[in-house]
C-alpha cells in the first residue's frame, strides 16, 4: 500500500482552560482521522454546521494552530517536526484558498503583486519573462488573461475574478493539496460552478487533491469523493458522498438531510424547529454524545459515553451512532432503548 499524502491521527484541539485563559474548556475538535492517498487525486469535504470545527481543522492542516493532541503526517513526516527547508517545501504542497475573496488581497498594491510574491519568494523563475509564462499559464487554468487582470487593483475586479486569481496562485506552485475553505460561499451561482468545475479539472488533469470545507451540501455532493459530517467537533458519519447524502444513518445527519427545503412550491418548508443550546455537551472530552439534548431517539447510555464510528455497508459508510454497533445483539438493544425512550 502506498503512503498517503495526508494522514490526520487522533487530532484534537481544546481552547480555554488554560492557567491564563481560565474559564471552561471548549472542544473545537475531537480525537479526528483522516487519510488522503497520494493517486489518484481526490475531493475529500469537511461539512457541518458554524462552529462545527470545520475551519479549526483547515487551520490546523496549514499550521495556523497547533493541535492539543495528535498528529498530522504529510507523507509519512510528522508536520510539527518538520526543520525550516522541509516547513518551506510543506508549504508549497499544501496550499490554500480562503472564503472571502476581498480580504486576502492587499488593496494598496497591483493584482500582480500575489503572484510577484509568490515566485520571488519559491524561486520559481529566473527571469521576468520565465515568471510571466508562468503567470499566464496559472491564470490560463481558470479562465483568465493576464492582459486583464494583473496590472488592475483589487477594488477593480469581481469577487469571482478575485477567487479564480487566489485558485490561479495556489495552482502556481503546483501544489498536491489545496485547502479550499468555503471557497463559493461568497460568489454568485454560476461562478460557484465555474469555481467548483476548476477544482474538478485541477483533481482530473493536474492530480491535485482538495481538502474542500463547506456547509453547502449540494455542492459537497457535486464534486465530492469523500464526505466528513461534523457536529461539534466529532465526526457524526462519513463515508463516500453520495452514499452519506443519499442514505443518511446518524440521526443528525438525517436531520441536516431532511432540513433543506424540496425544490417544489406544493411541499410546505416546516420552520418550526426548536433546538437547545449548541454548546450544551461540548465543554469536556469525556462527555457523552455531543448531539444527545437534540437526538430524537438518543438512549440512556449516549449521556455518558462518546460511540465509536461503527461501519454501515463493511466498506468504506460509518457513523458516529449506538444504533449501528456491530454485533446483531447490540443491534437490537440499541433499537430497544430507543424505542423506550420514544415512548417515554
Amino acid at each position: 500500500m502506498s503512503q498517503p499524502l495526508l494522514e490526520i491521527r487522533n487530532a484534537t484541539k481544546i481552547y480555554g482552560g488554560g492557567f491564563l485563559q481560565g474559564g471552561s474548556k471548549v472542544v473545537a475538535l475531537e480525537n479526528f482521522s483522516l487519510t488522503i492517498p497520494e493517486k489518484p487525486a481526490t475531493i475529500t469535504t469537511i461539512a457541518g454546521e458554524s462552529g462545527s470545527g470545520k475551519t479549526t481543522l483547515a487551520n490546523v492542516v496549514l499550521g495556523f494552530v497547533t493541535l492539543t493532541s495528535g498528529q498530522i503526517l504529510f507523507r509519512g513526516n510528522d508536520v510539527s517536526t518538520l526543520n525550516r527547508q522541509q516547513q518551506m517545501e510543506y508549504r508549497r504542497q499544501v496550499q490554500a484558498v480562503f472564503q472571502d475573496p476581498y480580504e486576502v488581497y492587499n488593496p494598496f498594491y497591483r493584482v500582480r503583486h500575489i503572484f510577484d510574491m509568490v515566485i520571488g519568494r519559491f524561486k520559481l523563475a529566473r527571469n521576468r519573462e520565465e515568471a510571466r509564462d508562468l503567470i499566464e499559464s496559472a491564470l490560463k487554468v481558470v479562465g483568465l488573461r493576464g492582459e486583464e487582470v494583473l496590472e488592475k487593483y483589487p477594488h477593480q475586479l469581481s469577487g469571482g475574478q478575485r477567487q479564480r486569481m487566489m485558485v490561479a496562485r495556489a495552482y502556481l506552485l503546483k501544489p498536491s493539496l489545496i485547502v479550499a475553505d468555503e471557497p463559493v460561499s461568497m460568489v454568485d451561482a454560476s461562478l460557484r460552478a465555474m469555481i467548483l468545475d476548476i477544482m474538478l479539472r485541477l483533481r482530473d488533469e493536474h492530480n491535485i487533491s482538495f481538502l474542500y470545507i463547506t456547509h453547502d451540501l449540494s455542492t459537497a455532493y457535486q464534486i465530492g469523493n469523500q464526505i466528513y459530517i461534523l457536529y461539534q467537533g466529532a465526526v457524526a458519519e462519513r463515508g463516500e458522498t453520495s452514499k452519506v447524502i443519499e442514505h443518511p444513518k446518524h440521526p443528525y445527519v438525517q436531520l441536516l438531510i431532511d432540513s433543506i427545503p424540496v425544490p417544489d412550491p406544493r411541499e410546505k418548508w416546516d420552520t418550526s424547529i426548536s433546538l437547545p443550546s449548541e454548546e450544551e455537551m461540548r465543554t469536556s472530552v469525556n462527555s457523552g454524545c455531543r448531539f444527545y439534548p437534540r437526538c430524537p431517539r438518543r438512549m440512556g447510555r449516549c449521556l455518558y459515553a462518546q460511540p465509536a464510528l461503527y461501519s454501515i455497508d463493511g466498506v468504506d459508510h460509518e457513523a458516529a451512532c449506538f444504533l449501528y454497533e456491530s454485533t446483531p445483539g447490540s443491534q437490537r438493544i440499541a433499537e430497544s432503548e430507543t424505542s423506550s425512550v420514544t415512548q417515554k
